[in-house]
């Protein structure tokens, strides 16, 4: 009679074809348009406000959940984006009224708990040809405040995204991150609001998390790949250390723009380095001497990409360190996250699988590293598979 293992072996290999072509389905569905916070610097004074926002008009409108996603493709409705995506430069510009329209009715602006209005000033839509990119806007609003007003309030729309605010004008001005369907909170008119280096440390580490979950997927996929290498314990420690300090290094570099390295050529290095964490899982029997050290190179590229997306708020000088340092906590968070989850999961299944034969621990424990090789080899195949399309399709396409 066949093994119960053997089943298992042979459902696995199913599963993992099957997996692979549906990854191979979705990686082709990947895309380039990322979403990125949106930039609100508010002036205010004189009876008067004035909101300058770099924002991504078309991805306001298309009615995606930015919250939920970190590229438009991967959102069910990304082709009302990618309709946006292909009028002219003066047909997104006309829609940006009723976008104001839309904020207004939040509100976007209150001042002492008081809504008022904005009108539209002036948009200026970028040329950008590349139809794979997001086109960034630069919108200038005003409106007039209420008579003796001491504070501004922004509440940024739920499924907005990210929403920096960054207070001008004042001395020690307000700047924090507003996710969407939240508010900023009281922003004192004459300053004073600026966050300590606390603050700001707490405020970006869920913003460095949710780059790894749920938003970071080739991060999860190399995380997952140094798991399923080995075991044992020792590997892993050596893994992550190498690719935690590789990354803090670049990450700290970049964010502070002295390290410069075009995503063109950073983004299809990430999808290298997942290809070879997981075609190595295949035919490696355990860590070799050299994989630390690979790692820690693909950690410095990953870095790099992390350094990219914290770069995007625009922190003022002194607030930029702790969100740095905050913003790494919150990787490395995600980072245990991927790997607590993963382990529970394959120890669930292998534990269900054996015990469906096995009455003995001694034999539990002698059959589990078969059956983490076949669950290796089947989630390396997996990963490696969506990797090498991702190194095509960043570097081609």
């Amino acid at each position: 009679m066949e093994s119960a293992l053997l089943k298992l072996c042979r459902k696995l290999r199913l599963w993992g074809v099957m997996s692979s072509l549906c990854a191979l389905v979705w990686a082709n569905m990947a895309g380039a348009h990322e979403v990125v916070p949106t930039i609100a610097d508010l002036t205010a004074g004189d009876g008067a406000v004035r909101v300058e926002m770099r924002v991504n008009i078309e991805a306001q409108l298309s009615g995606i959940d930015l919250d939920e996603v970190d590229d438009t493709d991967n959102a069910e409705n990304a082709s009302d984006y990618d309709a946006l995506r292909a009028l002219s430069n003066a047909e997104v510009a006309d829609r940006a009224a009723s976008l104001i329209t839309t904020w207004n009715s939040a509100p976007l602006l209150s001042a002492d708990g008081t809504a008022f209005p904005l009108t539209l000033d002036s948009v200026v839509v970028p040329n950008v040809t590349d139809g794979e990119l997001p086109r960034i806007s630069d919108i200038v609003m005003t409106g007039a405040l209420p008579d003796g007003a001491t504070s501004i309030t922004v509440a940024w729309p739920d499924g907005a995204g990210d929403l920096v605010v960054r207070q001008q004008g004042v001395e020690e001005p307000f700047t924090g991150l507003v996710s969407g369907g939240t508010t900023s909170g009281p922003i004192s008119l004459t300053g004073g609001d600026a966050a300590t280096g606390w603050q700001a440390f707490a405020e970006y580490i869920p913003v460095g998390f949710d780059h790894i979950l749920p938003k970071g997927l080739d991060h999860i996929l190399f995380v997952l790949g140094l798991f399923f290498l080995s075991t044992r314990l020792g590997p892993l420690l050596w893994q992550v250390s190498a690719f935690t300090l590789a990354h803090t290094v670049t990450l700290a570099l970049g964010a502070l723009g002295l390290v410069n390295v075009p995503g063109s050529i950073v983004e299809p290095l990430i999808a290298a380095s997942i290809v070879y964490v997981a075609v190595e899982n295949i035919f490696a029997r355990g860590l070799n001497p050299w994989r630390p050290v690979v790692v820690f190179g693909f950690g410095l590229l990953h870095g790099l990409g992390f350094a990219s997306v914290l770069g995007d708020f625009g922190l003022p000088e002194g607030q930029f360190i702790p969100a740095l340092i905050g913003f790494n906590v919150g990787v490395e968070l995600g980072q245990l996250a991927v790997i607590a989850m993963a382990a529970i999961a394959l120890w669930l299944g292998c534990r269900a699988a054996t015990l469906a034969r096995l009455t003995g621990v001694e034999e539990l424990v002698a059959e589990y590293p078969v059956m983490f090789r076949a669950w290796s080899m089947t989630g390396s195949l997996i990963i490696a598979v969506v990797a090498i399309y991702w190194v095509i399709e960043r570097t081609l396409l």
